[in-house]
């Protein structure tokens, strides 16, 4: 198993893995363009989107993405983590907390003291995850605004 920065071979397997993610939350997802939108996005340095993917016997297991941003209330940058998904066959096995790890290494390589992230209320095992990991939740209610 390696954990590494995205390539763009990855990426027919990061569209699909976004679909499994999508049905995992009880979201809708459409597969249309994803894969050059993604492209576009994940691999022009301007946009400092990260994505680590979890590579097993040469096959994309999961992904994660973040990027950095700021916070104004506490006049400084953290790292927002977008998505963690691991396809079911390969959770609990110690991975997540691997890539937890190499997203709190680049946090500090870039001085920011908070890794912020939500998971679905229904999410157990995330939460549970989350919690066994040291972070501490905060409710709030996130809102969609369509331009």
């Amino acid at each position: 198993m390696i954990i590494r920065d995205i390539k763009e071979k990855d990426l027919e397997q990061i569209v699909q893995l976004c679909e499994l993610h999508a049905a995992y939350e009880k979201a809708k997802y459409s597969p249309k363009n994803k894969f050059e939108l993604l492209s576009q996005h994940l691999f022009n340095t301007s946009n400092n989107v990260n994505c680590l993917v979890v590579e097993l016997n040469q096959n994309i297991v999961g992904y994660a993405t973040y990027i950095k941003q700021f916070s104004t209330w506490d006049a400084s940058f953290y790292i927002y983590l977008d998505c963690l998904f691991l396809k079911e066959e390969t959770r609990g096995k110690g991975i997540g907390v691997l890539i937890m790890q190499k997203i709190k290494d680049y946090a500090k390589s870039e001085n920011c003291e908070i890794i912020q992230w939500q998971t679905p209320d229904f999410n157990e095992n995330a939460i549970s995850f989350y919690k066994k990991i040291g972070a501490q939740s905060k409710v709030k209610e996130r809102f969609f605004w369509k331009v």
